[in-house]
């Protein structure tokens, strides 16, 4: 019997990794209270803080503020059109719920006779791609409101924790989004940016704050582990 053999008979598995790691010099985690089955927050790290997804979704509107201008369309509410906007002429909103008193209630994917064609110069659809059911079919009417020479905006999660009260359906990586936004988005100029890292995804998962990491830790992007991912399509024809 080799030592090894012998070794794997004695010795309990956590036992043997501990020991392989330090034979050949690899680091052991130390977990600390990060051994754990529940996150720190369950919604999102909010109650800490800023949520590590919207340092990236900021990052991601800003890069592209000059897209929100004229006439715009928002998911739910105006927020971001208001925070992030330039010159904006007509802050407009749709939403599936009628609680939240949007300009157009309806389902984005059946909202041919209910938004206009062409009216709008950018559409925002913030954190919201992983809560549309029929995603290409909102995807597409998200393109037609908007007129040619306009862009859509949208972000999507990936590293986070799921939505609490059900109706998440897709958490896909760049490369994923591309597919679909090359279906739904044919012949328009598309872009698709991934943000975060393990340590951001780690830190999303368990519900923790933007505050509780450095810019430099937030600020480095390995496409691996994306906390999220956004979406700018220019719509053709201007």
């Amino acid at each position: 019997m080799t030592a090894a053999e012998l070794a794997k008979r004695i010795l309990s598995p956590r036992a043997l990794v501990f020991g392989r790691c330090m034979a050949r010099g690899l680091p052991v985690p130390r977990w600390g209270n990060l051994r754990r089955l529940t996150p720190f927050s369950s919604y999102y790290g909010f109650e800490r803080g800023t949520p590590i997804d919207r340092h990236y979704l900021d990052r991601f509107l800003t890069d592209h503020r000059d897209d929100i201008h004229g006439d715009v369309l928002e998911i739910q509410g105006s927020g971001h059109t208001v925070r992030y906007g330039r010159d904006v002429r007509k802050a407009e909103t749709v939403d599936i719920a009628p609680q939240f008193d949007a300009t157009y209630t309806c389902d984005l994917a059946e909202s041919g006779n209910v938004i206009p064609a062409n009216a709008f110069d950018c559409f925002l659809l913030p954190n919201t791609l992983s809560q549309l059911r029929d995603l290409e079919g909102c995807l597409r009417h998200a393109l037609r409101v908007v007129r040619p020479g306009g862009t859509v905006l949208a972000t999507a999660s990936t590293f986070c924790q799921l939505q609490r009260d059900g109706g998440d359906y897709w958490r896909l990586s760049a490369d994923g989004w591309r597919e679909v936004a090359g279906r739904a988005w044919s012949g328009s100029e598309t872009t698709v940016t991934a943000f975060g890292n393990c340590l951001a995804a780690t830190a999303a998962i368990m519900g923790l704050a933007v505050e509780e990491l450095t810019a430099e830790e937030l600020d480095s992007h390995d496409p691996q582990f994306p906390v999220l991912v956004g979406l700018r399509c220019r719509k053709a024809g201007a």
